[in-house]
Order: structure tokens, then C-alpha cells, then sequence
């Protein structure tokens, strides 16, 4: 089992601003506000939190292949 990765690059769909944050272990991040353009970013439907729709990683309990804070997310790690 690999060691899960903390640090994740969200990149905005608005303005494609990248900029790298450390994803919390011990909840989802439902809401990232753009560092750049200030628009406020929410998961995309299926997704459970911000860093399974915009980050370079997926959240914690994805990398873990385990359940994303029960809401039924569709990621996976292939």
C-alpha cells in the first residue's frame, strides 16, 4: 500500500489558476474559494469534495480506496 499524498494542486475551471494546498485527513473540503479570481468552487457532480474535481490528487479516502465521508462519491483509484 502506498503512502497517501497530502499535498494537491487545485487548478480553477474558471481562470485555470493552480495552486497547491493540503488536503484535510479527517473531513471532505466541500467548498475552495480561488486564490486568483475569488469564484467560489464547489465538487462536480458524482465527486466528493474539491480535490477529487480539481486537484492533481484525489482526496485521502479515495487514495485509500475507501468510502469519501459517506456521501456515495464515484472516485476510484485506478
Amino acid at each position: 500500500m502506498s503512502a497517501v499524498i497530502l499535498e494537491s494542486i487545485l487548478t480553477c475551471p474558471h481562470c485555470g489558476h493552480a495552486h497547491q494546498e493540503t488536503m484535510p485527513t479527517d473531513a471532505c473540503q466541500f467548498f475552495y474559494e480561488c486564490t486568483r479570481c475569488k469564484s467560489m468552487l464547489r465538487p462536480k457532480p458524482g465527486d466528493c469534495c474539491v480535490y477529487c474535481s480539481y486537484g492533481s490528487v484525489p482526496c485521502p479516502p479515495i487514495q485509500e480506496q475507501g468510502p469519501c465521508c459517506g456521501h456515495g462519491c464515484s472516485q476510484s483509484v485506478e
